[in-house]
């Protein structure tokens, strides 16, 4: 559907932060715009109201009647589309569309999409970095930072963008240049059915794209339908002619592209096991996008990573403090276990718990009896999470993210890793993952 048309009745179903850009541009294309949230006071409602006092804000659960009136409902990230009278509307003939749906039909340069489970946050703004490293004026945001429709702009060389699940879901023909699925593991269970659901939701940035970045490590990250799609692999410790992996060379490691060594792994700025496979992630996507490889090795260098995401903290008596609340589903928890008790002299000091969004916590039982001392949890599923363990390791329960962590300073022994990757969401006591990333910090900062 063109947005050219001013006679468009579109309504924005869901606020925040994403809702209100899609206000923004609506407006700035002539449409007549409604905007409805189920929360009584959602955020960005008072900046909406300030700068667009003629749109008409409709709080509280959702009127199949308005919405069914609209020409095409702009459903943000943190609606579902099963909402049933989203479904009502849909079955009435109202088109159904997400933000980025929009952005894909207006950019000019490239698109590089980049979603998974885990991982695509610390690609996304790796990529990024190699592209400005190359002297290419590149936007970057998504799920990630900036609204897609925040990015648009005729000067822009390179759009580098990370998207969630529900982001892909009102997403047709993305047509990407280079697209990735990094891996799947189970999250968001609160929303999906299933495993296959949110695999199939993944699998839609692969839509229309020209090179599909293919994980070797995770056989989910193939494309389910390929025809017309030329792919890209990477995988740790597998080379291979024209693919980014990793090769021994007597006591070193070295990154490399076919059989051709390009960067010890040592000399990579960010570190553990997982890192190395979110650098050849990267590194193909940048290969695929046409970035230089001498930028692309620079970068690789001094790029340091994201906080809240594998975050060294602080070193007391011997003791690693690791800020991973961005590891906020089981899958991301059990590579932090895993990266961080094959590179520790010691064990894992695990603190986990928050809203666990229906998730089976049973994967993280193999990583914590290899590699953990002690798992401390609090937060509203800190119960299933000690129910899934079973008896993989001994629990601790605690009522609060600065009593863990004081927890932790007491049990950690030298050569530990305290680390903090909840496997949860944080919404039952945090704002989001940075306010509890942050509160960790002050908590460890204060021992």
């Amino acid at each position: 559907m063109s947005l050219i048309a001013t006679d468009n009745r579109s309504i924005v179903v869901g606020l925040g932060i994403t809702g209100l850009s899609c206000v923004r541009y609506l407006k700035s294309k002539g449409h007549q715009v409604v905007v409805v949230d189920s929360r009584e006071n959602p955020p960005g409602i008072d900046a909406c109201r300030y700068e667009f006092p003629d749109v008409h804000i409709e709080c509280g659960a959702f009127n199949v009647e308005l919405l069914a009136s609209a020409t095409q409902l702009i459903v943000s990230p943190g609606v579902s589309i099963a909402e049933p009278s989203i479904q009502e509307a849909k079955c009435r003939g109202v088109d159904v569309r997400g933000d980025v749906d929009i952005f894909r039909e207006l950019v000019k340069a490239p698109i590089v999409a980049i979603t998974g489970s885990n991982g695509k946050s610390t690609v996304t703004t790796l990529l990024a970095e190699m592209a400005k490293q190359a002297g290419i004026n590149v936007a970057v945001g998504g799920n990630l930072g900036i609204p897609v429709l925040d990015l648009l702009d005729d000067s822009v060389e390179l759009y580098v963008v990370e998207l969630s699940s529900f982001q892909l879901e009102t997403t047709q023909q993305l047509n990407a240049l280079a697209a990735t699925i990094l891996n799947i593991s189970e999250d968001h269970m609160d929303r999906y059915p299933n495993k296959l659901a949110y695999l199939q939701a993944k699998q839609k940035v692969f839509q229309g794209c020209r090179y599909v970045i293919v994980n070797e490590d995770d056989v989910l990250s193939e494309p389910l339908l390929a025809q017309g799609m030329e792919p890209v692999r990477f995988g740790v410790g597998k080379p291979d002619i024209r693919k980014f992996s990793t090769i021994s060379e007597g006591d070193d490691c070295f990154i490399c592209y076919g059989f051709e060594s390009l960067i010890n792994v040592n000399d990579v700025a960010i570190k553990g096991t997982h890192n190395i496979s979110n650098a050849l992630a990267a590194l193909s996507l940048g290969h695929a996008a046409g970035i230089g490889m001498d930028a692309m090795l620079e970068t690789l260098r001094h790029y340091t990573g994201l906080a809240h995401r594998c975050q060294w903290v602080r070193r007391i008596d011997g003791v690693d403090y690791i800020n991973d609340s961005k590891g906020t589903n089981v899958g991301a928890t059990v590579t932090a276990v895993e990266s961080f008790g094959q590179t520790s002299a010691g064990k894992v000091v695990l603190i986990a718990g928050g809203e666990g969004k229906g998730a089976d916590f049973s994967p993280l039982r193999e990583v914590i009896s290899a590699y953990g001392r002690v798992v401390i949890l609090f937060g509203r599923d800190a119960d299933k999470i000690k129910s899934d363990l079973a008896d993989a390791a001994q629990v601790i329960r605690v009522n609060s993210l600065a009593e863990a962590v004081k927890e932790a300073q007491k049990i950690a022994q030298t050569g530990d890793t305290v680390l903090m990757s909840p496997a949860c969401a944080s919404f039952d006591m945090f704002r989001n993952f940075e306010a509890r990333g942050d509160v960790f910090v002050n908590v460890v900062e204060q021992l």
